[in-house]
């Protein structure tokens, strides 16, 4: 495994098979961490994952959410929090997570995996801060 891909498709990998499906982020975050990931950032609108990795950057294009023109919705720190919060139960997939985040009014995301800081942005300029706990894998 020598680029950036192969080394990120393997930490994905690696977190899936032991991440606890409740409150299962910080072991994503720690197993791409551990794989030289610096950064995640999220476009959301358009669904397209960042990783700033030490081997360099990798792209990861999902369905996008919206096609064309749409209105966002204003922030909404208290369903983002509903949403962070269903997903930290293990009650929602990343893809229910990320259109929960779009019904927020989220527009982008960035995860800043040395300081396990997630910043959750609307439109404009709104955001939210949380952290998330260090775990051992």
């Amino acid at each position: 495994m020598n680029t950036a891909t192969d080394r990120l498709r393997a930490a994905l990998d690696r977190a899936a098979a032991i991440r606890p499906k409740e409150g299962g982020f910080p072991y994503l975050a720690e197993a791409l961490r551990q794989a030289g990931v610096t950064r995640c950032r999220m476009a959301v609108p358009s669904n397209t994952m960042l990783y700033l990795t030490d081997a360099g950057p990798v792209a990861v294009q999902s369905e996008p959410l919206v096609a064309g023109m749409v209105d966002v919705t204003p922030f909404d720190r208290r369903a983002l929090l509903t949403a962070l919060r269903v997903d930290q139960a293990g009650d929602s997939t990343f893809p229910e997570f990320v259109q929960g985040c779009w019904e927020a009014g989220v527009v982008r995301y960035d995860v800043d995996l040395d300081a396990r800081q997630c910043v959750y942005y609307g439109a404009d300029g709104d955001s939210y801060t949380e952290t998330y706990p260090a775990v051992e894998i």
